[in-house]
């Protein structure tokens, strides 16, 4: 007998209002970007000072549309291109799901590199301070993909194991609650304690450095453990695309915190 535990009996939607549905996927983008907006204000303020509140306040609107756009794009692009060159209008479908964290994360570089030119900030200093931000993010998505049940991981013995609605009947590792706690949480604790000096805020660069190797890693780790997608599979050597497009942001990760100098 295989030890697990039955899926919680949780509603995709969390508030049904006539025939609007609002979903916990929804609640947890808007937790995610209104708890970071406010994060953010506190690490933008710290010597030595990159924007002041209102340009925060503006920047938050930036974002929004960099993950929102990056992130479907993302998907479009690395996971169903096949699908979405047959069935075009699927692609403005997010509301059935597909987001790639990986497609947001580039729409949120090329936001980081327009919003700084535009205030005449350092690239690198305003990614570092957007970087000690991003694992909140990670983490409420991360519990939004638990509650749906997707994005579930591989059968496992364990006592932990959860048997998830669309995965048959094989108890499974619950891989959302493991990428929360890496990518969200450790992550999130790893970037609070560098950032708090001001040493390493000077270095421009080195925060984001950090993220893109926690993030590889992390990923890379919890991917061990994740049920590849159905259309996708394996790649070359047991690869999964998770571990394929995390390596890009490993070494360029690397190749941040070794450039990473003091700024005056």
């Amino acid at each position: 007998m295989i030890a697990s535990i039955p899926f919680p009996a949780l509603d995709p939607v969390a508030l049904q209002i006539g025939p609007v549905a609002i979903r916990w996927y929804a609640l947890a983008y808007m937790a995610g970007l209104l708890i970071g907006w406010r994060y953010m204000r506190a690490v933008a303020s710290w010597p030595p000072r990159v924007l002041e509140a209102k340009a925060v306040d503006d920047f938050l609107l930036w974002a929004t549309f960099a993950i929102i756009l990056g992130g479907r794009l993302g998907y479009v692009l690395f996971y169903q291109p096949i699908h979405f060159l047959q069935n075009p209008e699927d692609i403005v479908a997010v509301w059935k799901g597909g987001m790639s964290f990986h497609g947001g994360l580039l729409g949120m570089v090329l936001a980081i590199v327009l919003y700084a030119r535009r205030q005449r900030v350092p690239m690198l200093a305003l990614g570092d301070r957007v970087a000690c931000v991003v694992p909140i993010g990670l983490f409420f998505g991360r519990i939004a993909n638990f509650i749906n049940g997707e994005l579930f991981g591989r059968p496992a013995d364990l006592p932990w194991a959860i048997v998830f609605p669309g995965g048959g009947p094989l108890p499974r590792h619950p891989s959302q609650l493991y990428e929360a706690g890496l990518e969200g949480i450790v992550l999130f604790l790893i970037l609070w304690l560098a950032s708090r000096s001001q040493a390493v805020r000077a270095r421009y660069g080195l925060l984001t450095g950090l993220f893109l190797c926690g993030y590889a890693v992390f990923r890379s780790t919890a991917e061990l453990f994740r049920e590849p997608d159905a259309h996708i599979g394996f790649l070359a050597g047991g690869v999964t695309m998770g571990q394929l497009l995390s390596l890009p942001l490993l070494l360029a990760g690397l190749f941040l915190i070794a450039q990473a100098r003091p700024k005056p």
